[in-house]
């Protein structure tokens, strides 16, 4: 029988109440905390941080605090990714951002999800559908990333999209809900 954690990370319903997801919660709010403080350190040792308390970290990647995630293993970053001020990672399952990709602040990129049944949904049980960001990808400040949500390589996300399907590689998208262009 699968643990709740194999569950979470494979996209089926699982109890967020579990022990050891609210121990790897608890772990990563202690990164957190250590990685948004206000402290001057160089570039070496915020990477360091960063594959310290992230599932796959690249070369060159570049993350401005504050920044908030739900547990961190879940995340893998290609080689100089850059991601702005005050964005949110929900990594439930896996969130994938391709090299070179830039986000904007504020964006917030979320894999978590809850039943659409209201009897389902009371029993407290929740799910994640990945997210697959591509390289060279710009994403504009304030943007939301639905789950399920696959981005293709070179595509552009306007500032305030809220990107509920597939985006096409080179596409571009804007709006509410975000439309390709």
């Amino acid at each position: 029988m699968a643990t709740e954690k194999q569950k979470m990370i494979a996209g089926e319903l699982y109890s967020a109440g579990d022990s050891e997801l609210q121990r790897d919660q608890a772990a990563a709010l202690t990164w957190m905390t250590v990685y948004n403080r206000p402290a001057v350190t160089t570039a070496h040792e915020r990477h360091a941080q960063l594959i310290e308390g992230l599932g796959k970290v690249g070369r060159d990647v570049v993350i401005r605090p504050p920044f908030h995630i739900d547990y961190g293993y879940n995340i893998a970053l290609g080689d100089g990714v850059f991601l702005n001020f005050g964005c949110v990672v929900l990594d439930v399952t896996a969130v994938t951002i391709g090299e070179g990709t830039q986000i904007g602040p504020g964006v917030q990129i979320l894999t978590a999800d809850h039943p659409r049944d209201p009897a389902e949904r009371r029993s407290g049980l929740e799910f994640g559908r990945p997210i697959h960001i591509g390289a060279n990808v710009w994403i504009g400040g304030g943007a939301i990333i639905l789950p399920g949500v696959t981005i293709g390589d070179d595509a552009v996300i306007g500032a305030g999209a809220v990107v509920t399907r597939n985006v096409p590689a080179g596409a571009t998208a804007v709006g509410n809900p975000a439309t390709v262009r």
